[in-house]
């Protein structure tokens, strides 16, 4: 159910029912791109069953997810057609288009192919644990899932979101895992990786299907390159691939997460996956949270610093000059 995620910590004062939730969302539902619209992104029912719930309440989590349609233009086809469009100017005014003639034109190419262009959908799930106070979105990119954070955000009246930051940074702390060994508890190091310098030539080296506790990735370490991407394992039930920016990827469910389960029927699989999904994913995470030397609290660290203020407007009204 869920591939990458990025975790996000939700401000304590947003405590919303699913069902407000589902009320904001309605607003923003989901409608295919018109003939001349690049893009379109909206809300959809989250088990893929028309007129079904925006928000899946599956054993206290809450599932969303977010539909987006995009016209496939590619630059060279617009291009293309921009220079048709150049010519026949030049040929009937006997003068080439300059630089911002042919901005124009490019837009003007544009708007006639977009409605012929074909049009792809991709989806992002999005995961609200509210006991925890936690938010995942399931995004292959960072920039994916800070658009999908503008759009929660803008929906859902107090929501407040950052970025999980841990106290001590991931790349250091998988370079110590690899350097000697010892990950965290009931987390194993597995086969593959990526080791990148910090210097201007951001030199790479990757390790696929390999043991890693070999010396020549504690030379590389040593020499200064940090880890960007380490795979492992937790519990023997889950493998993932964590990275320098704290994003989990390439979620996969081992056999023993599915033991003591029955096989789902049709209409029962998407409760069961995402019971599964949340029931291990809500325990890990927590664990590597851990592991990663805690969580910095930036909405306590913002807190006091507002509180801090009056006091230092006081102060500064007392002051002998």
């Amino acid at each position: 159910m869920f591939k990458n995620l990025m975790v996000y910590r939700v401000g304590a004062e947003w405590r919303p029912t699913a069902a407000e939730i589902e009320t904001s969302l309605a607003k923003g539902l989901f409608i295919p791109c018109g003939p001349t619209q690049p893009q379109s992104l909206g809300w959809v029912a989250p088990r893929g069953v028309a007129n079904s719930a925006l928000v899946e309440d599956i054993g206290g989590h809450w599932l969303l997810k977010l539909m987006i349609e995009q016209r496939v233009l590619p630059g060279a086809v617009v291009n293309r057609r921009a220079e048709e469009l150049s010519a026949q100017v030049e040929q009937a005014t006997g003068r080439k288009p300059g630089k911002k003639a042919m901005k124009e034109l490019k837009e003007q190419a544009t708007q006639e192919l977009l409605p012929l262009a074909f049009t792809k959908t991709s989806a992002v799930r999005v995961w609200i644990a509210p006991k925890e106070r936690l938010l995942m979105i399931d995004a292959g990119s960072p920039k994916r899932a800070e658009e999908v954070v503008s759009l929660l955000v803008k929906a859902l009246d107090g929501l407040a979101l950052h970025l999980i930051q841990t106290a001590e940074s991931p790349a250091a702390c998988m370079s110590a895992w690899l350097l000697d060994g010892v990950p965290p508890a009931d987390f194993t190091i597995d086969r593959d990786c990526e080791l990148k310098s910090g210097d201007e030539m951001k030199s790479a080296v990757r390790y696929a299907r390999h043991a890693l506790d070999i010396e020549e990735i504690r030379q590389h370490l040593i020499a200064g390159k940090q880890p960007t991407r380490l795979a492992m394992s937790w519990r023997d039930r889950v493998t993932f691939v964590l990275t320098d920016t704290l994003q989990i990827k390439k979620i996969a469910f081992l056999d023993l997460a599915f033991e003591g389960r029955d096989a789902p029927s049709k209409d029962e699989a998407f409760d069961a996956d995402a019971a599964l999904a949340t029931g291990e994913l809500g325990k890990l995470i927590p664990a590597l949270i851990e592991g990663l030397g805690g969580e910095h609290d930036f909405f306590a660290a913002s807190a006091a610093l507002v509180e801090s203020k009056p006091v230092a407007a006081e102060e500064l009204a007392e002051a002998p000059w």
